[in-house]
């Protein structure tokens, strides 16, 4: 049909060229468009629940947001904003989703639907948290979100959910703080190794990591003392001291207590080496 139009329009040669193109453009409008440019509130509507309900939801959220402003204060306004948050929900647009289902929430505060979209305002947040290498902001949202939601439905069914979802997160932020703790300690930047594992395990009390990084630390300790110039190195070697002796008492059947003794027979050798150059230094001033 398209074709049979085009050949009519050449053969007049009576039109402009970019008349003809404007012709030809209005003729291949699609329905989806005819209902995007209709300026007709219901037909928008219903084409737009049409199209969430097929799945198009690129289509219904852009239809959705024309209606907004038409069904303001009215009866279908509650249902079409909760539909509009979810078409971001659905197409992965987490920031916008969490965003409109905050919204939804406070708006329609007596919808049946509000703590559902709550949930979901706290659920696009954890699906905001990334890979753990990354930056870790929208997690720490994500857990703040979620543990927001435990607290204004402490009977809802989705509690055990949140709090799985809240240990998966905190999971992931551990994971991170080790292997910044080991990235440091690989390098040998033994002074960062150091306050990057002792802010984990303020962090993550729990961990049940907790005796390989107090192993990490105290080598670490010792690592950074007998490479210290002399000055420092006597009070570095004995916070080093009183980091084995905790390790000792924490862990005495530790697997690691083969190395950590090496550790303490190092002091010793590092203490007497240092006790040796004052005695000379001292008889050298007589």
């Amino acid at each position: 049909m398209l074709y049979l139009i085009t050949f009519a329009l050449l053969k007049m040669k009576k039109l402009p060229l970019f008349i003809l193109i404007i012709v030809l453009l209005g003729a291949c409008k699609t329905d989806y468009e005819k209902v995007r440019t209709s300026n007709d509130p219901k037909l928008i509507y219903e084409a737009a629940n049409q199209y969430y309900k097929n799945g198009n939801y690129l289509n219904a959220q852009t239809l959705y947001e024309l209606c907004i402003p038409y069904y303001r204060g009215k009866e279908e306004a509650e249902d079409l904003y909760y539909k509009f948050a979810d078409t971001h929900f659905q197409q992965g647009e987490y920031l916008l989703s969490s965003h409109y289902f905050k919204n939804f929430a406070s708006s329609f505060y007596a919808s049946p639907k509000k703590d559902e979209a709550e949930f979901l305002a706290a659920y696009s947040k954890y699906k905001l948290s990334p890979n753990h290498k990354l930056d870790q902001s929208y997690s720490g949202e994500a857990i703040d979100a979620l543990q927001e939601y435990i607290n204004l439905h402490p009977e809802s069914d989705k509690i055990d959910e949140c709090a799985r979802l809240i240990d998966e997160i905190r999971a992931k932020l551990e994971l991170k703080a080790f292997e910044e703790g080991k990235l440091y300690y690989d390098i040998k930047n033994y002074n960062s190794s150091i306050k990057s594992f002792e802010n984990m395990l303020k962090d993550f009390p729990d961990t049940k990591r907790a005796e390989e990084i107090r192993f990490l630390i105290l080598q670490s300790s010792i690592n950074w003392a007998t490479n210290s110039i002399f000055e420092k190195k006597e009070e570095r070697l004995e916070d080093t001291l009183k980091k084995y002796e905790l390790f000792a008492r924490k862990y005495p059947k530790s697997e690691y207590m083969d190395q950590v003794d090496k550790i303490y027979n190092t002091y010793q050798e590092e203490i007497k080496i240092i006790e040796n150059v004052r005695l000379k230094n001292a008889s050298s001033e007589y």
